[in-house]
C-alpha cells in the first residue's frame, strides 16, 4: 500500500501555526463562558433542588448562652418551671444548691442530668423529667451580603449551607461569584458553647465558590454552618453585553478577579461578533449620576482590535451595545431604547 504525503507549503504552515493559539485561545475563553450560564431564577432553583436533596437528618442541638429551657417533672408541678441559660451556661434550680451547668449538653442529656440531681438531693425518688427549648438564642448563623433575605438564622438541627440560602430565598442579581464564611476556630465541635470562660477565639475564613456549590456535586463544598458563623454573599458589579453584534448577549459578574475589564474582555467574554456587526458603532451606556440619564460613549472595537486606539475599561452597570444594520435604526431612536437592555438577560460568572 503507498501512502502519498502531501507537503504544506511555508506560508500555510506559518498560517497554520500562527491560528493555533489564537484558536486555542478563542476556544478556551468560549468553553470556560458557556459554563457559567445561568440566571439568576435559575440559580435559585438550583439552590432549593439542592438543598432538599441535602437536607440533614434532625439530631438535638446542643443547649447553649440565651436559651429558654422548659424543665417538667412528671407529678411535680412545683419542680416544673421556665429557666434561661446565663452568660456562662449555667441555670438555677429550686432546691438544687448551686448552679447547674448546661451548656453544651443535648436536652437528652441534661434530663438525666437533672433526674439524677433530683434524686441524689432527696427531692424525687423515680424522677420522670422531660427538657425543650422553648426558645433558642444561642446559636445563631448571620447570613447577609447579595441575598433575597439577609437574615439572623437561629440552628436547631444541622444545617448546612445550602439549606441555609435556601431558607433566605438564594441570591440576588448582584451576588458575586464567592461565598464567604467567617467561623470562630472550634465553632464546629459540639461542645464550643462551654467556652464562656476561654479567651477569646481566633476566627477563619472560608471561600467557597458558588459555581463549586451549586455544580460539582462535591459535598465538602456544601459544608454544615454552626453557630456564630456569617455567611456572606458578596455584591459584585457587572457589566452588559448586548445588541444583534453579539453572539451571546447577557451580564458578566465582576469580582474575585481584581481585573479591569475593558470592552475586548468583555466581547470575548460574549463569544465575540456576529458577521453583521457594526463594530465600530458600539456605544457603552453609563448611567450618569449627576443628570439621571444615560450617557452614550462611542466605543471603536475595530480599531481597539488593530491596536489604533486604546482599549475602553468598563464600570459596573456598564451596557456595551453592539448593533448590526438593524441594531443601529432602533439606537438611533434616543438613549432610552437602551435602558431596558440589561434586563432579563442571563447573568454569567466566571
Amino acid at each position: 500500500m503507498t501512502f502519498t504525503v502531501r507537503r504544506v507549503s511555508d506560508w500555510r504552515r506559518a498560517k497554520l501555526v500562527w491560528a493555533l493559539p489564537v484558536l486555542f485561545l478563542w476556544g478556551g475563553q468560549t468553553a470556560y463562558a458557556q459554563q457559567k450560564l445561568e440566571t439568576p431564577q435559575e440559580t435559585n432553583e438550583k439552590i432549593q433542588q439542592l438543598a432538599s436533596m441535602a437536607r440533614t437528618h434532625p439530631t438535638d442541638t446542643p443547649i447553649g448562652t440565651g436559651d429558654l429551657l422548659h424543665i417538667e417533672v412528671f407529678d411535680v408541678p412545683e419542680l416544673s418551671r421556665e429557666v434561661r441559660v446565663s452568660d456562662v451556661g449555667d441555670i438555677s434550680y429550686p432546691l438544687i444548691p448551686g448552679k447547674i451547668q448546661v451548656s453544651g449538653l443535648t436536652t437528652f442529656q441534661l434530663e438525666e442530668k437533672v433526674a439524677q440531681l433530683l434524686v441524689e438531693n432527696g427531692l424525687v425518688s423515680h424522677p420522670q423529667v422531660s427538657v425543650f427549648v422553648k426558645e433558642q438564642n444561642s446559636q445563631p448563623v448571620s447570613l447577609v451580603g447579595a441575598v433575597q433575605k439577609p437574615m439572623v438564622y437561629q440552628i436547631i438541627r444541622p444545617t448546612t449551607l445550602l439549606e441555609l440560602l435556601a431558607n433566605a430565598g438564594g441570591i440576588s442579581d448582584e451576588a458575586g461569584s464567592v461565598v464567604i464564611i467567617t467561623r470562630q476556630t472550634g465553632a464546629a465541635k459540639a461542645d464550643a458553647t462551654a467556652a464562656a470562660n476561654e479567651s477569646m477565639p481566633e476566627s477563619q475564613t472560608i471561600t467557597i465558590r458558588l459555581q463549586d456549590l451549586l455544580e460539582s456535586g462535591n459535598p465538602a463544598f456544601n459544608i454544615a454552618v454552626y453557630g456564630g458563623d456569617v455567611v456572606s454573599v458578596p455584591r459584585a458589579g457587572i457589566v452588559y453585553v448586548a445588541g444583534a453584534g453579539i453572539n451571546q448577549p447577557g451580564g458578566y459578574v465582576l469580582q474575585s478577579h481584581g481585573e479591569q475589564i475593558t470592552v475586548l474582555k468583555a466581547v470575548a467574554l460574549a463569544h465575540g461578533l456576529t458577521g453583521y456587526a457594526k463594530a465600530d458603532q458600539a456605544v457603552i451606556m453609563r448611567n450618569n449620576p449627576e443628570t439621571g440619564q444615560k450617557d452614550m460613549i462611542p466605543v471603536h472595537i475595530k480599531q481597539i482590535e488593530n491596536q489604533k486606539t486604546e482599549d475602553v475599561a468598563m464600570k459596573s452597570n456598564d451596557i456595551l451595545y453592539v448593533p448590526d444594520n438593524v441594531g443601529l435604526k432602533v439606537l438611533a431612536k434616543g438613549a432610552e431604547a437602551g435602558v431596558a437592555i440589561g434586563t432579563g438577560l442571563a447573568i454569567y460568572r466566571f
